[in-house]
């Protein structure tokens, strides 16, 4: 964990609870897409702590007060396509008014390096605080990948969030994106011989849509 500086391991015992159900593979595809969102949303809880806020004059039924709401940039969730989608849900609970952009890329099964075919996000990249989602950091090739195309864009606030990570993952990204803060539920011990993240939970994108 030392070595990686930017890197939080969000240690939650229900987030734990709930990622041992998320591994497992007996847990049906509606329980995990399920599980999957709530995790997601309680990971905002800690990649959102850091938000600024700002005091209002309020009314409440019984008087006034100063109260806080959160001030600062413009939040926009970018889930990496297909598997990030399935975490967005669960975020956009939490702050209903985000914005939501897309990345597609795809990983070469071969090459193991992220081919894109998809990017979309609002204008005005510099004035937003982006939240780059994808549940799994494996080689860290489409994370890589995706930050700098938002960095390309013009944005200079980016979170990256994800399930589950591979040190080798970890690793290279921190290396490519060093000011990029990178929330996780769990540090993984290694990647296999295929790029998978051992133990892992499969592959997110088959499990979350039916598709294997």
């Amino acid at each position: 964990m030392g070595e990686f500086k930017n890197l939080t391991v969000i240690s939650h015992p229900l987030i734990q609870h709930k990622l041992r159900y998320i591994r497992d593979k007996k847990t049906s595809k509606r329980d995990f897409k399920e599980l999957v969102d709530e995790v997601a949303m309680l990971m905002a809880y800690e990649i959102t702590k850091d938000f600024p806020l700002r005091k209002v004059k309020i009314k409440t039924p019984i008087c006034e007060m100063e109260a806080h709401e959160v001030s600062g940039k413009k939040v926009v969730l970018v889930p990496i396509l297909r598997a990030g989608l399935g975490m967005v849900e669960g975020v956009l609970k939490l702050m209903p008014s985000a914005r939501v952009g897309h990345i597609g890329l795809y990983r070469d099964h071969e090459t193991l390096q992220p081919v894109q075919y998809y990017f979309k996000v609002p204008q005005n990249c510099e004035k937003r605080d982006f939240i780059l989602i994808d549940p799994m950091l494996a080689t860290g090739g489409s994370a890589i990948a995706a930050a700098q195309m938002l960095k390309d864009k013009g944005a200079e606030s980016i979170k990256f969030m994800s399930l589950i990570a591979a040190p080798e993952g970890v690793r290279a990204f921190c290396t490519a994106h060093p000011d990029i803060k990178v929330y996780t539920a769990a540090l993984d011990e290694k990647l296999n011989e295929l790029g998978y993240i051992v133990p892992g939970l499969g592959d997110a994108g088959d499990r979350l849509f039916g598709t294997k």
